[in-house]
């Protein structure tokens, strides 16, 4: 069938073709070099991070004692320092440990060295001091990585459809009802960046929705693991174990207000910043989904965005892991700190397919999660609709 008889969904789409090259053409307009990690490199971005974090958790130590050392007699005063220098931590802190994860999900890849075991040791000490299992997240991470922007076979932020978002509403009149409300979607986008990522390791939700009730990332035999990865699996509950046992130990040591203050929520900033990102990478108007009438690996890689997240603090906490998402889901093995380089020949290629926005990430995130409701039950080439029914291009009277 040719492309011009598939069914191609949404007001978005009337001028909308399908990427053309083949997968082999895109790699051949970006050199060699850039493929290649180099783990002299890798190792220093690991190791400033490191410092970084034990800088951090030094700095957090002595938040209490210095104020209370300054004998401020407005106790508002001491107050408002204590919680400004609290949040402070809470924020280069948290954006540390979502850069140490982020390294420990460039391992997964392959992309922090070409020896596998390296990789390997390093992404699992790093995620699992994350609470994240690294081999079990790392499986299942690769399909999504090869299946990306499928409506049939992608792992996670597969959009509903108008058929599935009816039913689930169907009963719950109370919910629709508050559905349109600042104040409940405010609720409802809060509880996704503070329990959606371990909501999905531990329920499966918003992953694949074919997979059987309560499936997790913990259990070997669960249908999104093959028989060859029983055991990376057990290794990685195993280690999780370790390191719930260490910060039990550690609270019993120190106390559970202070291990919570200095790990907790830094950890409750990278399951939010792992989420937003993820999910801003995924969910937007412009992005196509495809059916497998049209689907292809190097068209699914394009359907997804670049976005200027946070700035400079992105690009160096983060690794360019927002600024410079296209080239890595095209090349998930090619080494984060070669992405901006490389996105410059793959935008020359990609042309009018490839994406990215300027806007603020937490309007971005605001007017996407209000915005991006469902596809079309029909078409080989779907967009997002709002919950009138319009695509962006309707919605503004222009192109999104």
């Amino acid at each position: 069938m040719s492309q011009s008889d598939q069914s191609i969904s949404g007001d978005t789409t009337k001028d909308f073709v399908p990427l053309a090259h083949t997968l082999k053409e895109i790699k051949e307009n970006i050199p060699a070099h850039l493929f290649k990690p180099k783990t002299a490199v890798s190792i220093l971005y690991l190791c400033r991070d490191l410092l970084l974090a034990a800088t951090f958790l030094v700095l957090g130590l002595q938040i209490d004692s210095t104020i209370a050392s300054f004998q401020i007699r407005q106790t508002y005063v001491a107050l408002c320092a204590r919680w400004a220098c609290w949040m402070a931590y809470w924020w280069f802190q948290g954006l540390t440990f979502t850069g140490l994860w982020v390294i420990g999900h460039e391992c997964g890849h392959g992309a922090f060295s070409g020896n596998r075991r390296v990789c390997d040791a390093i992404g699992l000490v790093l995620h699992t001091a994350l609470l994240t299992p690294y081999f079990s997240w790392k499986y299942v991470h690769h399909r999504h990585h090869s299946n990306h922007a499928s409506m049939e076979n992608d792992e996670v932020y597969v959009p509903h459809t108008r058929t599935m978002l009816h039913s689930a509403a169907h009963g719950t009149d109370l919910e629709e009802y508050l559905a349109d409300t600042p104040i409940y979607t405010m609720f409802t986008l809060v509880r996704q960046q503070l329990v959606a990522f371990p909501a999905y390791l531990l329920l499966n939700v918003s992953g694949q929705r074919r997979y059987p009730r309560w499936s997790n990332h913990f259990n070997p035999k669960a249908v999104m693991f093959s028989k060859d990865q029983w055991w990376g699996v057990i290794v990685s509950d195993i280690a999780l174990m370790v390191a719930m046992l260490s910060l039990y130990r550690l609270c019993y040591a120190f106390g559970s207000a202070l291990v919570f203050k200095l790990w907790g929520i830094p950890w409750l900033f990278v399951t939010h910043w792992f989420i937003m990102i993820t999910y801003l990478h995924h969910t937007d108007p412009k992005l196509p989904h495809y059916r497998k009438g049209l689907w292809n690996y190097q068209r699914g890689a394009a359907a997804t965005i670049d976005r200027d997240f946070l700035g400079w603090q992105g690009r160096f906490f983060l690794h360019d892991v927002a600024h410079f998402h296209v080239i890595h889901h095209f090349f998930p093995m090619m080494p984060w700190y070669h992405g901006e380089q490389a996105t410059g020949y793959l935008r020359g290629v990609l042309g009018n397919h490839y994406h990215r926005s300027d806007a603020p990430v937490f309007k971005a995130l605001w007017y996407n999660y209000n915005f991006c409701q469902f596809v079309d039950d029909e078409g080989d080439v779907v967009f997002y609709r709002n919950r009138l029914g319009k695509t962006a291009e309707a919605h503004t009277g222009k192109n999104a």
